[in-house]
């Protein structure tokens, strides 16, 4: 297969106004495009990334109010990590507690890296990694968070597992992903040239029960390939190995097809391209309401459903 690492991953939350406003004041990500779910265009699909909207960086989420509250467990991704820089996790345990957001109490190390864990407003487990390797990514420009201190992108994602091998037999002989490191009941993997923004790891627990998607889990993981050509040689190969995967989908910024991993979790397979400036300019993302070409025509409706977002 063809992939390059993580392209985006989506999340389920429940009020617009305090999502944009902990992402983009708190976190410092930018809103790069405020759509909607395409699958139900009553609702919200709003992405955040770094200031190009670059594959990688995406955190994206369902606006779904009056959802059941999720629960973690088996078959969901246990944590989204981001990448930031050496020595950036003590202002980010002041900015957090000064937000109101409680971490957790001691920074760990996993793999030898700094590990600072919270929750975001809906009880999405996120954390941030202070990454050995260079992260040449840059943070988005932010009035109250230096270059130093900014979010480069996603570190990876931990996915919780009551049994890895077919898990794990998915990642590396279906996938293309490496096992690089090993420690307790934590597995790392990665592809490609490797480092922030590539890795999978599997938290394997025997006792786990099974999770429950709802507000504040994810809702799937999405893998980046360079282009339509090598997502349909890679449709091939998951068919091939017996996956259930969907036809592609136009998602206007990207093409997706999907497939469940052996313990139940949802992953994506998307296209670098076209990319987010296809309908906005880079300076204006997320500056107005986008739809698909299909929505138009319904747009004044869609707009009287949607509650406003500043």
């Amino acid at each position: 297969m063809h992939l390059r690492g993580l392209h985006h991953v989506t999340a389920i939350a429940s009020d617009g106004r305090r999502n944009v406003e902990f992402y983009t004041r708190v976190l410092g990500l930018r809103l790069v495009k405020k759509t909607v779910n395409f699958d139900d265009p009553g609702t919200y699909h709003l992405y955040y990334g770094d200031y190009a909207a670059s594959p990688g960086t995406l955190l994206t989420f369902f606006l779904w109010n009056g959802m059941p509250r999720g629960r973690a467990g088996a078959g969901l991704t246990h944590a989204i990590a981001y990448s930031v820089p050496a020595g950036a996790l003590a202002f980010w345990r002041e900015r957090l507690q000064a937000h109101g957001v409680v971490p957790t109490e001691a920074t760990a190390l996993r793999f030898g890296e700094p590990v600072l864990a919270f929750r975001d407003p809906d009880g999405l487990p996120l954390e941030l990694v202070e990454a050995s390797e260079p992260d040449p990514r840059a943070p988005v420009p932010h009035p109250e968070i230096s270059p130093a201190h900014g979010l480069r992108g996603f570190h990876g994602v931990t996915l919780a597992v009551a049994a890895a091998r077919d898990t794990a037999t998915l990642l590396t002989a279906g996938m293309g992903y490496r096992l690089v490191a090993s420690e307790d009941n934590l597995s790392r993997y990665t592809v490609g040239e490797g480092g922030p923004g590539t890795y999978v790891d599997l938290l394997v627990d025997p006792s786990l029960r099974p999770g429950r998607t709802g507000l504040g889990t994810v809702h799937h993981v999405a893998f980046r390939t360079p282009d339509d050509a090598s997502q349909q040689q890679d449709h091939t190969a998951l068919t091939a190995r017996g996956f259930i995967v969907s036809p592609i989908m136009d998602r206007c910024y990207f093409h997706s097809i999907y497939y469940r991993e052996p313990n139940g979790a949802l992953f994506e397979i998307a296209t670098d391209g076209p990319g987010f400036a296809v309908d906005e300019a880079l300076a204006k993302l997320g500056g107005r309401l986008q739809l698909p070409a299909w929505c138009e025509p319904n747009r004044a409706a869609i707009e009287a459903r949607l509650p406003p977002l500043d």
